[in-house]
């Protein structure tokens, strides 16, 4: 690997590291919100309604100004600025704000008018049988559709600060949107209810928004109001964000046939497929995520500059991170559900009903993390190619697999006497094992080689090591089996993660010695201090 190629390799360590530990901040502020959330309305009507509600404000970011924006969007003006040409940067930014503004704003008066005939038909038709419930949800959905603006807005500002090289400060707006609904659940739903939380939503959305304005503002970009008709660069965000927009189509649309699946399932189910979800979600955010944000830019920059032997060991590089990080994870989660749910959230209204329907969803949801995280890797380096034709096509194929999966794996659950929401994760979790497996073999072809054998290997040695951690997890738990929630799992968490520590280290996995090393550095910069 050349001399640049082992710089970038750093550099989308070290913003890995930084980013990986905003993320780690806002997973653990969201964990808090689920926790003040679950026991303030329990998995039961209220949380379902709100739950299905804000389904949509999400569907509208997502489509309009979430993944498939920031992916067109990121390479398009990445590459202006590293040609150094700011002033065509600024106008190409300007424009996509302006058109974000004006289509989400349409789209959610649209919805906000139509809203009892989307809740009726398309979103969540089970919630019919109870008119109160069928009503509360029409209202939480209005309510709901302003944050909708505000993250689409704060979604694209988040692409310009990650195309200036700065991670941090929009890697902390997701712990922005958890202290808004925080401050819903704990100082607005004791007078207002459920509605509280909804419009702790818009706050939060505003505080999303709100953060990464000054840091915007010391990029010294120039705002005009145009709506770049005409401008080729729009028209390539445009191009690239259409098949992208496809495959966020078709996620959203997966998420819809769930919930329009759960809302005819048992009471607390749509509740229980979205914590269980949020549970798996957490692991995957702090790995993936975090790694995939850092690596995009780099990536990008490479091929710019037709570094494609260098990209190849980045993206190696940052497989075999995610690999080591996601397959201990995937064992965790599954292995110890239970006593982590308990702990977590029961109490007040979340009771051992409400437990048991999230614990369910979160061992087949566990079952993909993997492929979740791998694909997030893999999908970002097919953005940084200015391809979003492939990994949408691929996503598209593998989540309209999710809808079919979930329509027979609920059934089948049904027959089997088990809970069928259990279906929709398990649903979820083989089609995103199908994606994975494609893009991989895709983006080999691309890249004509993918560093195969070092993260085959190191997809195997993390294996191995989790098997040890199961090991031990599994006599950690017959051994407690009488012990405290809190106990099992914290002790779970600890005997796991040094199980697995241990494990690498014994297989000479590189990533632990250097991880090592550098706490070693960091250990005696602080000693020198002192």
């Amino acid at each position: 690997m050349s001399k640049t190629g082992s710089s970038a390799n750093r550099q989308i360590a070290r913003a890995a590291g930084t980013v990986m530990l905003a993320f780690a901040f806002s997973q653990i502020a969201g964990l808090l919100r689920r926790i003040l959330v679950a026991q303030a309305f329990g998995a039961y009507a209220e949380l379902d309604a709100f739950i299905a509600a804000n389904r949509v404000s999400e569907t509208l970011f997502n489509l309009v100004a979430g993944g498939a924006l920031g992916s067109a969007f990121i390479p398009t003006f990445t590459g202006f600025l590293a040609k150094e040409d700011k002033r065509s940067a600024w106008k190409l930014a300007s424009a996509v704000a302006n058109l974000v503004f004006l289509i989400i704003s349409l789209l959610a008066v649209l919805a906000a008018i139509f809203a009892p005939q989307i809740v009726r038909y398309a979103l969540a038709p089970g919630f019919s049988a109870d008119p109160a419930q069928f009503a509360l949800t029409v209202s939480l959905l209005r309510i709901q559709l302003v944050a909708s603006i505000l993250f689409g807005l704060s979604g694209l500002v988040m692409g310009i600060l990650n195309s200036h090289q700065v991670f941090l400060i929009p890697a902390l707006t997701p712990s922005m949107y958890q202290f808004g609904m925080i401050f819903g659940v704990l100082v607005l739903s004791p007078s207002m209810g459920i509605y509280g939380l909804a419009y702790g939503v818009v706050v939060g959305a505003f505080f999303h928004l709100l953060l990464q304005i000054p840091i915007l503002i010391k990029q010294k970009g120039t705002y005009t109001f145009t709506l770049g008709l005409g401008n080729a660069a729009v028209g390539e965000v445009i191009r690239l964000m259409g098949p992208r927009l496809l495959g966020v189509a078709v996620v959203q649309l997966n998420f819809w046939v769930n919930t329009w699946l759960a809302s005819r399932m048992e009471k607390g189910s749509v509740a229980g497929i979205e914590f269980g979800f949020a549970l798996m979600l957490m692991a995957q955010v702090a790995i993936a995520q975090s790694i995939a944000t850092a690596a995009m830019p780099t990536f990008a920059a490479q091929y710019a500059l037709g570094k494609l032997d260098d990209m190849r060991a980045s993206l190696a590089a940052s497989l075999r991170g995610v690999l080591l990080l996601s397959v201990p994870a995937t064992v965790g989660l599954m292995m110890l559900r239970v006593p982590l749910v308990t702990a977590l959230y029961q109490r007040g209204e979340f009771d051992s009903r409400s437990t048991a329907l999230v614990a369910w969803a979160l061992l087949w949801y566990a079952a993909g993390l993997v492929g979740h995280s791998v694909v997030e890797i893999l999908a970002r380096a097919f953005y940084a190619l200015h391809d979003t034709k492939t990994p949408v096509l691929v996503g598209a194929a593998a989540m309209s697999l999710n809808v079919v999966f979930s329509f027979g794996f609920s059934a089948l659950f049904t027959r089997l006497g088990w809970l069928p929401h259990g279906g929709l994760a398990l649903a979820n979790s083989l089609a995103t094992a199908l994606e994975m497996v494609g893009l991989m073999v895709l983006m080999r072809r691309r890249l004509k080689g993918l560093n195969g054998t070092s993260v085959v290997r190191g997809f195997g040695q993390a294996a191995l090591a989790a098997l040890g951690m199961g090991i031990t997890l599994a006599w950690w738990m017959q051994a407690q089996a009488e012990s405290a929630a809190w106990l099992v799992a914290l002790g779970g968490i600890a005997l796991g993660g040094a199980a697995y520590v241990l494990g690498v280290w014994v297989l000479k996995v590189p990533e632990i010695k250097s991880l090592l090393r550098a706490a070693s550095r960091m250990a005696g910069r602080y000693l020198n201090v002192v």
